[in-house]
Order: C-alpha cells, then structure tokens, then sequence
C-alpha cells in the first residue's frame, strides 16, 4: 500500500513511518521543515515538505505522490503555548484548517485518511473512561478545541477515515514525560508531581503498530487506544520510572492547582475506553508497564540514569 505519514519529526510519526516500511508498505514521509529535523535519522524513503498551514500545498502533495492512504501525526502540540493569544490563529491553522485540506485531497483521491487526536477533547469529568462514540467531547484548552475542529473537519470531507483518540503519548525522537523525569531525577533528590489527573501512557512504538494495523482495514471509525496495564495518575507514572530506572528520587504528589505552572487546563480524567478496538478485532495495546521497560532499554548508555 502506498501510504504518506504527517508529523515524521515528531515521535508518533517517526514510529509510524518505521513500522510502515518493516512491513514493505511503499511509504514516504511529511514534516512542515524542508529537510528531516527529528533527533532520529529517518529511513532511507521519500521525505515530502509539507506546510499544514498552506491547502494549496496539502492538494499539491498528495496530487504528486497519489497515496492509497494517509496517516496524519503532524499537528501543533505545544499545549500551554496555544493558550497564547498570538498563537492561536496559528494552532487553528495547522490543527483544523490543515486537517481539513487533507481531508478534502483525501476524499478527491479516493485515500483512506487516519487522524490522530486526544484526550484533550474531553472536559476530564468524573471517573469513567471515555467512550469513542458515547461520550461528547468538551474541551477545556486551545489545543483540545483545536484538534476537535480538525475532527469535525474530518467527518464534514471524507466517510474513509480512521479517527484515533490517544493520551500521554512518548517514545523515541523527541522530548517526553519519561526523559523530563529522568532528567530532573538525576540532579534532583525530590520532584514534584501532579497526582490529580489520571489516565494512561501511550508509548508510541505500539500505537504505530496499531495504527498500521488499521489502515489496512475498512474498518472506519472513531477508536480510543492507550496501552493496555490500568489507569493512573502522573505522580504514580513517575515513580514507576524511577523504580524502574533505578533512581532514589523521591516523587512529591501534588494537586493540579498546587502545581501551578501551566497556561492551560488539563483534563482530570484522561481514562479512554479502549474496548472497542477489540470488539473491531483488532489487538490491544501490550501493558504500559511493559512498553516503559522496553522504553528505557532503548536509551543510550547512562541516559536511563538521567545523563541526557
């Protein structure tokens, strides 16, 4: 199949693309840079510029290479960043109107279209996971209102899509939750850790594989995927990497407000239903505890004890 992946210097892209080409789809890969910046080289492929701020571009690409689908990672996701008044206009521009051109080029090609969104859509109300279908997204920042347009953009062009909820996303190529800890736990003997928001890590490898996984399919949709293991809170998360990478820090749990540094509400309960994945057939995600593990062995000598 011959697949275009957006957001290839991002993490999730990056793994998408990889786990694309190990299975000897013809794909190529998209970033808004002119030449790959990611911290991993990417695969020997195609590598297509591609500004998600420019429709014409979008139409123009796709027209080019003719791909039988497209897998969109590439997106805006400085979080506390989009809260900025002069950003806004910008997030907006790459989150919703580029999802939309996509999807419009998509939809005139005859391409299935798989995009990626977040929890961030929902308000983090209650305790019960989010249902892909049931539960009616709300959400509390710029960054969530923004993906959801792109996902009312979506069902407005194509009925061939693949809509795909995730939280707490990491994995290679890039900064993330797990490296920021690792990082402050070597220097530091305590760390502060918000404790009041709770959901799942996703680790980018196995979404990538489910992503693949899909789009091979027709079974078009809105799905919630997260690795599989329970749900918990940042702090809990922290801890474990800690324990696992061998580090005495201590991890200080805090609440949200105590924490204080964000520009952008978080969702309390980022718990996704990941049921229906498995009622489509499709194979659920191994536990976050053990993508954590295999996380942590990929990481160069000395930077699983904080020395990045």
């Amino acid at each position: 199949m011959r697949v275009l992946v957006t957001g290839v210097n991002g993490q999730l892209g990056y793994a998408v693309l990889r786990e694309l080409l190990s299975r000897g789809q013809e794909a190529a890969g998209s970033g808004s840079s002119l030449q790959p910046r990611g911290e991993e080289p990417l695969p020997a492929c195609p590598y297509l510029p591609m500004d998600l701020r420019r429709p014409e571009q979008i139409r123009r690409t796709l027209e080019i290479f003719r791909p039988e689908a497209v897998i969109h990672c590439g997106a805006w996701t400085a979080v506390d960043a989009a809260e900025l008044p002069e950003n806004r206009e910008l997030v907006f521009a790459v989150n919703a109107g580029g999802t939309e051109a996509l999807a419009g080029a998509c939809a005139a090609l005859g391409s299935k279209l798989l995009y990626v969104s977040t929890d961030y859509v929902f308000d983090g109300r209650g305790e019960r996971p989010w249902h892909p279908d049931l539960d009616l997204p709300r959400p509390l920042n710029v960054y969530g209102q923004s993906k959801l347009a792109g996902e009312q953009a979506l069902r407005r062009q194509t009925e061939r899509f693949f809509l795909v909820r995730t939280s707490w996303l990491y994995g290679p190529n890039g900064g993330n939750f797990v490296r920021t800890m690792l990082r402050q736990g070597a220097v530091r003997k305590s760390v502060r850790v918000v404790e009041d928001q709770i959901g799942t890590p996703t680790y980018a490898p196995d979404l990538a594989r489910l992503l693949a996984d899909l789009i091979e399919t027709e079974r078009f949709g809105c799905y919630h995927a997260a690795n599989e293991g329970g749900f918990l809170s940042w702090a809990a998360f922290a801890e474990e990497i800690f324990r696992r990478a061998g580090l005495e820090t201590e991890v200080v749990p805090v609440s949200t407000a105590a924490y204080g540094r964000a520009l952008a509400r978080r969702p309390a309960n980022s718990r996704l239903d990941t049921g229906k994945l498995k009622e489509a057939g499709f194979a659920p995600l191994p536990s976050w505890q053990d993508a954590l593990d295999r996380y942590l062995a990929l990481l160069p000598a000395g930077e699983e004890q904080g020395g990045l």
